[in-house]
Parts: structure tokens; sequence; C-alpha cells
């Protein structure tokens, strides 16, 4: 028990080797620089949420080679204008709340699996569900599916195409051969349903304990059960409640100054890429610059008391964290237990 903790704690405080994260770092600052600054200078700031999400298509594939890394943005990006189209079909609706937390969890079954087969990198549905579910609790109308595809397509596509520039530039476009892809089997399976059970227990948990902001429960407990073994996920539900906690000491300070749109935009664009110098060397740094970077997204598309945004992320994170971290717990269990019973003659 006690190597396993220290195992668990080394795990938290490691820090990677860097990798060429500088490179990464610039090109996702980039990505979101280019399509907030078209908004801001169109006075359209309310359709930054889905300039942002589409964004986050250019964070895939941070160390493969290129073909790899464009069909990998290509594929994620195309999941995750879906996923915003989902979400803003709930929020025209006006859907209950359970039905849309019932909904980001099959979205994010799902997309566990197809992450699984076509290994994205980052794995997992983490983008996916807070795309859906964000764009499920902002005002939209009919209109709004137009916003979707116009502003988060072309973001998509931006970043793309940034990519392909970079891999031009660096005479990198036939790097690497095709990856294998896996086939679904038990271990794809027990995480997509470790996902879609933790995202419900979370998000209904929020929506008890009166959280506006109920998907980023639903996020927390995503990164919570995260990761083929046990350790792996306590680490990085660790990881997530620290660097989130500290995270909104930082958003505090940033959001207490009230800066004209511009200067949010540019302090966006900065965490953006500081996030992306930690992001794969160590989880809790990141989300040190992840919380700010969340929550000025937020309230950038849809201005919120600032108390309350602040409360609600320390609160949905810690539902978040609990119930995932309990289904990691139960899951691995259950996997244990089927596994002596396969093995016994």
């Amino acid at each position: 028990m006690a190597e396993s903790q220290g195992r668990v704690w080394t795990g938290v405080l490691r820090v990677g080797p860097h990798r060429g994260d500088h490179r990464v770092a610039i090109r996702a600052a980039v990505s979101v620089a280019v399509p907030l600054l078209v908004l801001w200078a169109l006075g359209r700031l309310d359709l930054s949420i889905y300039a942002s999400f589409g964004a986050f298509a250019a964070l895939y594939g941070r160390h493969d080679g290129f073909r790899d890394r464009i069909r990998m943005q290509a594929s994620a990006g195309g999941v995750l204008l879906a996923a915003m189209l989902i979400g803003t079909a709930l929020s025209v609706l006006a859907a209950p709340t359970v039905v849309s937390v019932v909904v980001v969890a099959l979205v994010a079954a799902a997309v566990t699996l197809l992450a699984y087969t076509m290994q994205w990198h980052p794995p997992g549905p983490l983008f996916t569900v807070f795309a859906t579910g964000a764009c499920a609790t902002i005002p939209a109308t009919a209109g709004s599916f137009g916003s979707v595809l116009l502003v988060g397509g072309a973001s998509v596509l931006f970043g793309l195409a940034l990519t392909a520039l970079v891999a031009v530039a660096t005479r990198t476009t036939g790097e690497g051969a095709p990856k294998v892809r896996p086939t679904v089997g038990p271990v794809a399976v027990e995480m997509a349903v470790s996902v879609a059970v933790a995202i419900v227990g979370a998000g209904i948990a929020g929506l008890l304990l009166g959280g506006t902001h109920w998907y980023w429960a639903a996020v927390g407990a995503v990164a919570a059960v995260s990761g083929a073994q046990l350790n792996a996920r306590i680490i990085r539900g660790i990881q997530r409640l620290v660097g989130t906690l500290l995270g909104v000491l930082v958003a505090a300070g940033v959001l207490a100054l009230d800066l004209p749109p511009i200067a949010v935009i540019a302090l966006v664009v900065v965490l953006q890429g500081v996030a992306e110098l930690f992001i794969g060397r160590n989880y809790g740094i990141a989300m040190v610059f992840v919380t700010p970077l969340a929550l000025l997204m937020v309230h950038l598309a849809a201005p919120t008391p600032v108390d309350a945004l602040l409360t609600d992320r320390v609160l949905e994170t810690l539902i978040g964290v609990a119930v995932g971290t309990v289904v990691a717990v139960v899951s691995a269990a259950l996997r244990r237990r089927l596994g002596r019973r396969l093995t016994r003659p």
C-alpha cells in the first residue's frame, strides 16, 4: 500500500522532460489568437466560445508525424463541431438539465471509443465534454447553428492550415508512417462505460448541490477516470484538483482587474501557450493556467458575476474529481475481480 501511495505522489509531482513543447505552444497560441482577434475586430466576441473550441483541434498530435497529426486534428475538429452542434441543440430545445447530462455522457462514451481506435493524443473525450456542456448552457437560437458551423468551422480549418504550413516550412510533411489502429476491446469499453457513469454521477451531483456550471463537474470526472490504470487515474484527479484550486486564485486576480476585451484575448493567448508548455509534462501545473483560461473563455462569451463563476469552478471540480475517483476505484476493483474469474481453472 505504501509503495503504491509513493508511486502516486511521485507521479503527481513529477515534471516530464521538455520535448520541443515550445513549438506546440506557439502553434496553439496562434491557432486561438487569430480567430479571436477576427471576432474582436467584427465586434462579435459573443461567438468567441465557438472559435475557442474549434481552435482546440490544433492541440492534437503534438508529437506525431505530420500525416497522423493532420488526420487527428481533422477528425477531432469534426467531432468538436458535432459536439457544439449537439450542445446548441440542447440549448435551443431548452432540454432539462438532467437530459443534457445524459446526452453529454453518451457523447463522451462514443468519443472515448473513437479516440481509442484512432489513437488521439491527447486521448479521451475531455474537450468534447467541455464543448457539448458549455454550448448546452449558453442561450442559443436556431441561427446559432450557422454560427457554430461558420465560426467553429473556420477556426478548425485555420488550425489545420497552420499545421500544414508549419510542416511545409519545416519540411516534415512526409514524416512517419501512419499508425496502426487498434480494435475496440475490453479496455476501451471499460473506459467508455467509466466515463459515462462518472459524467452522469458528477453532473447530477453538481445540480443537486446548486452548481450552475454542471459541465465543469463532468470535465473533472473525465479527468479523474482518464488512463488505463488506477494509479494514473488517481494521479490525474489529484493534479486536476490541486491545479484548479491554484488556477482559481490566478483567475480571481485576473478577473478583478476588469480588463478590456483585447487585453483578455491577449491573456487567453498567453495562457493557452503556457498551458501547452506543461500539459504533457505535468497536468497539475498545466491546470494552473488552463483554469483561468477556461474561466476567461466562458466570461468573454457570456459575462457572469465573478464570485459565482469562481465558486462554481471550485465546487464543480471538487464534485467531479470526487465522483470520478470513486468510479475509477470501483471500476478497477471490478476489473480485477473479473480477471481473477477468467483465470481460474
